[in-house]
Protein backbone atom coordinates (compact mmCIF):
# COMPACT_ATOMS: atom_id res chain seq x y z
CA UNK A 1 0.00 0.00 0.00
CA UNK A 2 1.19 3.53 -1.09
CA UNK A 3 2.64 5.23 2.28
CA UNK A 4 0.67 9.15 1.48
CA UNK A 5 2.59 12.14 2.47
CA UNK A 6 0.68 14.67 4.65
CA UNK A 7 0.87 18.55 4.53
CA UNK A 8 -1.17 20.38 6.54
CA UNK A 9 -1.23 24.39 7.44
CA UNK A 10 -2.72 25.22 10.86
CA UNK A 11 -4.07 28.88 11.30
CA UNK A 12 -1.44 30.91 14.08
CA UNK A 13 -5.22 30.89 16.01
CA UNK A 14 -5.58 27.42 16.24
CA UNK A 15 -1.70 26.14 16.75
CA UNK A 16 -3.11 24.79 20.30
CA UNK A 17 -4.86 22.57 18.85
CA UNK A 18 -2.97 21.02 16.21
CA UNK A 19 -3.32 17.26 17.69
CA UNK A 20 -7.14 17.40 18.07
CA UNK A 21 -7.47 19.23 14.76
CA UNK A 22 -5.00 16.08 13.32
CA UNK A 23 -6.45 13.26 15.38
CA UNK A 24 -9.97 14.51 13.37
CA UNK A 25 -8.95 14.31 9.97
CA UNK A 26 -7.34 11.52 10.88
CA UNK A 27 -10.94 10.14 12.13
CA UNK A 28 -12.47 11.84 9.60
CA UNK A 29 -14.97 8.95 8.46
CA UNK A 30 -16.34 8.78 11.60
CA UNK A 31 -17.70 11.92 12.55
CA UNK A 32 -21.26 11.76 11.85
CA UNK A 33 -22.41 15.35 12.22
CA UNK A 34 -23.20 16.15 8.35
CA UNK A 35 -23.77 20.03 7.54
CA UNK A 36 -23.82 18.93 4.00
CA UNK A 37 -23.28 15.39 2.10
CA UNK A 38 -22.76 15.31 -1.47
CA UNK A 39 -21.75 13.03 -4.49
CA UNK A 40 -18.37 15.27 -4.60
CA UNK A 41 -18.11 16.83 -1.24
CA UNK A 42 -18.78 16.37 1.90
CA UNK A 43 -18.95 19.05 5.14
CA UNK A 44 -19.00 17.60 8.55
CA UNK A 45 -19.89 19.57 11.82
CA UNK A 46 -17.36 19.43 14.88
CA UNK A 47 -17.26 21.09 18.65
CA UNK A 48 -13.42 21.34 19.48
CA UNK A 49 -12.49 21.04 23.09
CA UNK A 50 -12.28 24.95 23.64
CA UNK A 51 -15.66 24.95 23.19
CA UNK A 52 -15.43 26.22 19.93
CA UNK A 53 -17.43 24.66 16.77
CA UNK A 54 -15.96 23.95 13.22
CA UNK A 55 -16.78 23.24 9.80
CA UNK A 56 -14.57 20.00 7.96
CA UNK A 57 -14.91 20.26 4.31
CA UNK A 58 -13.87 17.06 2.55
CA UNK A 59 -13.21 17.64 -1.40
CA UNK A 60 -13.46 14.22 -4.07
CA UNK A 61 -10.51 12.70 -4.79
CA UNK A 62 -9.59 14.31 -7.95
CA UNK A 63 -9.61 11.73 -11.60
CA UNK A 64 -6.43 10.59 -12.86
CA UNK A 65 -5.76 13.37 -14.41
CA UNK A 66 -6.42 16.04 -11.83
CA UNK A 67 -4.76 14.25 -9.43
CA UNK A 68 -1.33 15.07 -11.40
CA UNK A 69 -2.81 18.48 -12.21
CA UNK A 70 -3.40 19.38 -8.75
CA UNK A 71 -0.01 17.51 -7.65
CA UNK A 72 2.13 19.87 -9.94
CA UNK A 73 0.67 22.75 -11.66
CA UNK A 74 -2.45 23.61 -9.87
CA UNK A 75 -3.10 24.39 -6.01
CA UNK A 76 -5.68 22.05 -4.22
CA UNK A 77 -9.24 23.62 -3.60
CA UNK A 78 -8.74 22.82 -0.50
CA UNK A 79 -5.46 25.48 -0.18
CA UNK A 80 -6.99 27.54 -2.52
CA UNK A 81 -10.06 27.61 0.23
CA UNK A 82 -7.56 28.22 3.27
CA UNK A 83 -5.34 31.25 0.81
CA UNK A 84 -8.61 32.83 -0.24
CA UNK A 85 -10.22 32.73 2.99
CA UNK A 86 -6.82 34.42 4.43
CA UNK A 87 -7.10 37.45 1.73
CA UNK A 88 -10.26 37.50 2.13
CA UNK A 89 -10.06 38.94 5.97
CA UNK A 90 -6.95 41.39 4.32
CA UNK A 91 -9.58 42.76 2.21
CA UNK A 92 -12.00 43.13 4.87
CA UNK A 93 -14.72 40.34 3.37
CA UNK A 94 -15.82 38.56 5.71
CA UNK A 95 -15.93 34.59 5.88
CA UNK A 96 -15.70 31.89 8.45
CA UNK A 97 -12.41 32.02 9.60
CA UNK A 98 -10.02 29.50 8.41
CA UNK A 99 -8.50 27.14 11.05
CA UNK A 100 -6.51 24.53 8.97
CA UNK A 101 -5.67 22.52 5.62
CA UNK A 102 -4.54 19.01 5.20
CA UNK A 103 -3.71 17.48 2.13
CA UNK A 104 -2.49 13.87 1.46
CA UNK A 105 -0.27 13.54 -1.12
CA UNK A 106 1.55 10.83 -2.98
CA UNK A 107 5.48 11.54 -4.39
CA UNK A 108 3.36 12.24 -7.83
CA UNK A 109 -0.60 12.26 -7.17
CA UNK A 110 -2.69 14.42 -4.91
CA UNK A 111 -5.10 12.45 -3.17
CA UNK A 112 -7.55 13.48 -0.33
CA UNK A 113 -7.81 17.30 0.51
CA UNK A 114 -9.77 18.95 3.66
CA UNK A 115 -10.73 22.91 4.63
CA UNK A 116 -11.51 23.31 8.61
CA UNK A 117 -13.07 26.56 9.23
CA UNK A 118 -14.75 28.02 12.25
CA UNK A 119 -18.67 27.52 12.43
CA UNK A 120 -20.91 30.83 11.53
CA UNK A 121 -24.01 30.22 12.33
CA UNK A 122 -26.19 32.25 10.25
CA UNK A 123 -29.99 33.04 9.84
CA UNK A 124 -30.00 32.73 6.19
CA UNK A 125 -28.34 32.23 3.04
CA UNK A 126 -29.08 34.41 -0.04
CA UNK A 127 -31.00 31.38 -1.31
CA UNK A 128 -33.12 31.65 1.20
CA UNK A 129 -34.11 35.14 0.68
CA UNK A 130 -34.75 34.64 -3.05
CA UNK A 131 -37.27 31.74 -2.24
CA UNK A 132 -38.93 33.32 0.69
CA UNK A 133 -41.06 36.41 -0.78
CA UNK A 134 -42.12 37.78 2.29
CA UNK A 135 -38.98 37.27 4.53
CA UNK A 136 -38.70 39.77 7.28
CA UNK A 137 -36.72 42.90 6.04
CA UNK A 138 -36.16 41.25 2.73
CA UNK A 139 -36.11 44.47 0.42
CA UNK A 140 -33.81 45.83 3.23
CA UNK A 141 -31.16 42.62 2.96
CA UNK A 142 -31.74 42.28 -0.80
CA UNK A 143 -30.40 46.12 -1.41
CA UNK A 144 -27.41 45.50 1.30
CA UNK A 145 -26.25 42.35 -0.50
CA UNK A 146 -26.56 44.19 -3.77
CA UNK A 147 -24.00 47.07 -1.73
CA UNK A 148 -21.87 43.85 -0.42
CA UNK A 149 -21.42 42.28 -4.21
CA UNK A 150 -20.73 46.08 -5.34
CA UNK A 151 -18.08 45.91 -2.86
CA UNK A 152 -16.24 42.89 -3.67
CA UNK A 153 -16.44 44.30 -7.89
CA UNK A 154 -14.74 46.99 -6.11
CA UNK A 155 -12.23 45.36 -4.44
CA UNK A 156 -11.13 43.39 -7.73
CA UNK A 157 -12.67 40.26 -6.48
CA UNK A 158 -14.76 37.84 -8.83
CA UNK A 159 -15.69 35.13 -6.96
CA UNK A 160 -16.85 32.27 -9.52
CA UNK A 161 -19.06 30.60 -7.55
CA UNK A 162 -21.34 33.44 -6.66
CA UNK A 163 -24.13 31.52 -6.42
CA UNK A 164 -27.39 31.57 -4.14
CA UNK A 165 -25.86 29.04 -1.26
CA UNK A 166 -22.79 30.75 -0.97
CA UNK A 167 -23.16 33.76 1.25
CA UNK A 168 -24.34 33.31 4.67
CA UNK A 169 -26.53 36.53 6.25
CA UNK A 170 -26.17 37.30 9.25
CA UNK A 171 -27.82 39.83 11.54
CA UNK A 172 -26.14 41.93 13.98
CA UNK A 173 -27.63 43.54 17.11
CA UNK A 174 -27.45 46.99 15.52
CA UNK A 175 -29.80 45.15 12.73
CA UNK A 176 -27.79 45.68 10.24
CA UNK A 177 -26.63 42.41 8.14
CA UNK A 178 -23.01 40.69 7.66
CA UNK A 179 -22.67 38.72 4.60
CA UNK A 180 -19.94 35.97 5.05
CA UNK A 181 -18.48 33.90 1.65
CA UNK A 182 -18.17 30.48 1.83
CA UNK A 183 -17.10 27.92 -0.69
CA UNK A 184 -14.41 30.07 -1.83
CA UNK A 185 -11.42 27.75 -4.29
CA UNK A 186 -13.00 29.23 -7.35
CA UNK A 187 -12.11 32.90 -6.84
CA UNK A 188 -9.93 35.54 -8.70
CA UNK A 189 -8.60 38.85 -6.87
CA UNK A 190 -7.25 41.95 -8.78
CA UNK A 191 -9.20 41.84 -11.05
CA UNK A 192 -10.22 44.18 -13.77
CA UNK A 193 -14.21 44.41 -12.96
CA UNK A 194 -15.64 45.79 -15.92
CA UNK A 195 -19.35 46.38 -16.03
CA UNK A 196 -20.02 43.57 -18.55
CA UNK A 197 -17.98 40.96 -15.93
CA UNK A 198 -19.94 42.38 -12.92
CA UNK A 199 -23.16 41.45 -14.87
CA UNK A 200 -21.86 38.34 -15.55
CA UNK A 201 -20.80 37.54 -11.70
CA UNK A 202 -24.38 38.64 -10.68
CA UNK A 203 -26.24 36.41 -12.90
CA UNK A 204 -25.35 33.12 -11.38
CA UNK A 205 -27.87 34.53 -8.28
CA UNK A 206 -31.53 33.92 -9.66
CA UNK A 207 -33.69 33.89 -12.49
CA UNK A 208 -36.53 35.52 -10.72
CA UNK A 209 -37.09 39.08 -13.09
CA UNK A 210 -39.18 40.92 -10.44
CA UNK A 211 -35.56 40.43 -8.20
CA UNK A 212 -33.22 40.93 -10.88
CA UNK A 213 -35.15 44.57 -11.47
CA UNK A 214 -34.93 45.23 -7.90
CA UNK A 215 -30.98 44.37 -8.11
CA UNK A 216 -30.57 46.18 -11.54
CA UNK A 217 -31.95 49.21 -9.53
CA UNK A 218 -29.95 49.24 -6.30
CA UNK A 219 -26.72 48.34 -7.88
CA UNK A 220 -27.35 51.38 -10.92
CA UNK A 221 -27.12 53.56 -8.18
CA UNK A 222 -24.12 52.61 -7.02
CA UNK A 223 -22.35 52.30 -10.40
CA UNK A 224 -24.14 55.41 -11.56
CA UNK A 225 -25.72 53.87 -14.36
CA UNK A 226 -29.55 53.83 -15.31
CA UNK A 227 -31.70 51.09 -13.90
CA UNK A 228 -32.97 50.45 -17.64
CA UNK A 229 -28.94 49.67 -18.61
CA UNK A 230 -28.25 47.17 -15.82
CA UNK A 231 -31.70 45.53 -15.91
CA UNK A 232 -31.04 44.95 -19.84
CA UNK A 233 -27.48 43.32 -19.37
CA UNK A 234 -27.96 41.65 -16.03
CA UNK A 235 -31.35 39.86 -17.57
CA UNK A 236 -29.38 38.93 -20.39
CA UNK A 237 -26.30 37.60 -18.79
CA UNK A 238 -28.90 35.17 -16.25
CA UNK A 239 -30.27 34.21 -20.02
CA UNK A 240 -26.85 33.30 -21.17
CA UNK A 241 -25.65 31.45 -18.06
CA UNK A 242 -29.28 29.59 -17.51
CA UNK A 243 -28.45 28.04 -21.24
CA UNK A 244 -24.89 26.84 -20.23
CA UNK A 245 -25.69 25.23 -17.33
CA UNK A 246 -28.12 23.44 -18.50
CA UNK A 247 -26.16 22.67 -21.73
CA UNK A 248 -23.84 21.71 -19.92
CA UNK A 249 -25.99 19.12 -17.70
CA UNK A 250 -26.89 17.58 -20.56
CA UNK A 251 -23.53 16.71 -22.18
CA UNK A 252 -22.89 15.25 -18.81
CA UNK A 253 -25.94 13.39 -18.73
CA UNK A 254 -24.94 12.02 -22.41
CA UNK A 255 -21.74 11.38 -21.44
CA UNK A 256 -22.51 9.53 -18.39
CA UNK A 257 -25.10 7.50 -20.80
CA UNK A 258 -22.53 6.77 -23.14
CA UNK A 259 -19.75 5.17 -21.14
CA UNK A 260 -21.92 3.52 -18.59
CA UNK A 261 -25.08 2.42 -20.66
Amino acid sequence: MTQLRVNKHIHPLYQNQKEELTNLIENYDALTTYLFKGSRNSIKLVTLSTGQRVAIKSFKIPNELNKRVYKFFRKPKGLRSYEHAEKLKTLGVANPQAVAYFEYSTATTIRNTYYISEFVEAEMTYRDLISQKNYPHREVILEEFVRFSYGLHEKGIEFLDHSPGNTLIKKQDDGTYVFYLVDLNRMKFNQEMSFSNRMKNLAHLTTNIQDIEKMAEHYARLIGKSSKEVFIRLWLETIKFQFRFYKKKELKFKIKRFYFS
